[in-house]
């Protein structure tokens, strides 16, 4: 027996551990490289077709679709990341903070694939591209708006979380700050 496979107490060594890590590591990157490239040729298509079906070639309902899809996928991914933040902070938060950065990925799921529409280079994004010229008119640049929107009032929100923040720090501190006895008042006559 060597002492590179198993040491007398029955656990493995560290080279062992560390080549078990190297293939588990390279089998995951072969498999996600391989996921990449089938999913990278199918979702472009399959989206435009989805926003195809719920848009109908109609300009004002690609315009209404654009912009619910741009604010609440943005809007709401957004918020479950601040959230995550404040329960992470918390002891024991940990389980909920991570739960509500899976949701806020699964919520952006739906511009994130508008993305891919717009800025593949490849041949399934372009064909995305011309389903949406034609089936979905004006979705995407409503959908681009829709997320400045978004952006815009998560900044208020943030902004307002901050103002009232600094209003409870400044209560709290005068709350807990001592009281100074009350000068008398000075008279002319010295």
């Amino acid at each position: 027996m060597t002492t590179g496979e198993v040491q007398s107490s029955g656990q493995k060594s560290t080279a062992v551990l560390w080549r078990n890590r190297a293939i588990m590591a390279l089998a995951t990157v072969a498999v996600l490289v391989i996921a990449y490239f089938i999913l990278s040729s199918f979702i472009p298509r399959w989206w435009a077709q989805r926003l195809a079906n719920t848009v109908h070639g109609s300009f004002s309902s690609g315009i209404w679709w654009g912009l619910v899809y741009g604010m609440v996928f943005t809007l709401v991914p957004l918020l479950l990341v601040v959230f995550a933040v404040r329960v992470w902070k918390r002891k024991g938060g940990k389980f909920i903070a991570g739960a509500a950065v899976i949701i806020a990925l699964a919520c952006a799921l739906p511009n994130l694939m508008t993305l891919t529409i717009v800025l593949g280079g490849n041949n399934a994004a372009h064909a995305g591209q011309r389903i949406l010229d034609v089936d979905a008119p004006a979705f995407r640049g409503a959908c681009l708006v829709g997320a400045i929107i978004a952006a815009v009032l998560f900044a208020l929100v943030l902004a307002l979380m901050g103002k009232r923040g600094i209003n409870r720090h400044r209560a709290a501190k005068a709350a807990t700050a001592p009281t100074a006895p009350p000068t008398p008042p000075m008279t002319g006559d010295r």
